[in-house]
């Protein structure tokens, strides 16, 4: 089996720097992005023959066409593609300005989206390739104070789960990576606040806030461990949909199914009823 080729995004930290690295350890060819000129030469030079990376800004669809055009010239095809690229944020709903709520869809949501339709013409015509996005376990429940950052997982989950089932046919995959919280710069400086402050939310939104804050450079997560296993996972035959990370994202998820559960069966009679006679 010849090596894959794999395009990620956001490769300059984190899970996405953890899991360039081993993917490169394992073999296969990285082809990352970065958002400064610095960085890609760095990288460039750093690793000849073993990996290349571009500058990309996931907001600006020119960007992505242009670097995915590139890609596919000099290298020919991407195998794995994986959507890391992205950004955090905190606020209550009533506190977030709409321009915030655009800024963290723009990252989140409508690149992640822009890239992975530009990708899906080369690999389906070489009819195969997977999709993997990096979502999170709060892209399956939601937290007071988190809201905009799950709606903006919550609406990744959302077309990647309906892209799987319409790719089947070609030989692509997709899968969806659901991470707790892990040791990255996630709730450090780079974490998205919102600008204005209501004294109303502070036991919700405000507790959040100084929790997320408080954790950093603590959470359970390794970054390491989770790169190998999404490795593992694309080269899975039959990888599953969903891949839950971190003990609390398995709490937090299956808090999420038994809420919906006892809701469903709660009001099953009402639903029942709502029909034609």
């Amino acid at each position: 089996m010849k090596n894959k080729i794999w395009f990620i995004t956001g490769i300059s930290s984190g899970l996405g720097k953890a899991l360039a690295q081993s993917v490169i350890e394992k073999g296969d060819f990285v082809i990352g992005t970065f958002r400064k000129k610095a960085q890609v030469e760095a990288f460039n030079k750093e690793h000849i023959d073993k990996a290349h990376s571009i500058l990309l800004d996931i907001t600006d669809e020119k960007s992505i066409e242009n670097g995915i055009q590139k890609v596919i010239s000099t290298f020919g095809r991407i195998d794995v593609l994986v959507n890391n690229a992205g950004m955090g944020f905190v606020g209550a709903i009533e506190e977030t300005s709409t321009q915030e709520v655009r800024t963290v869809f723009e990252a989140n949501f409508f690149g992640t989206l822009k890239l992975t339709q530009i990708v899906l013409p080369f690999m389906r015509n070489e009819k195969k390739g997977h999709i993997v996005q990096i979502s999170s376990h709060g892209g399956i429940k939601a937290f007071a104070g988190f809201g905009i950052y799950n709606a903006s997982k919550f609406a990744l989950e959302g077309f990647s789960e309906a892209l799987a089932q319409e790719v089947v046919p070609l030989g692509i995959k997709v899968s969806i990576i659901e991470p707790g919280p892990f040791r990255t710069k996630f709730a450090g400086d780079n974490l998205g606040l919102a600008k204005k402050i209501i004294d109303d939310y502070s036991e919700t939104a405000g507790t959040f806030r100084t929790k997320l804050k408080g954790v950093d450079g603590k959470q359970e997560g390794d970054p390491v461990k989770a790169s190998k296993a999404i490795i593992d996972l694309v080269y899975t035959e039959n990888p599953t949909l969903r891949l839950p990370l971190g003990k609390i994202a398995l709490m937090t998820i299956r808090m999420k199914l038994d809420s919906v559960k006892a809701d469903v069966e709660k009001n099953r009679k009402t639903a029942e009823e709502a029909i034609f006679d």
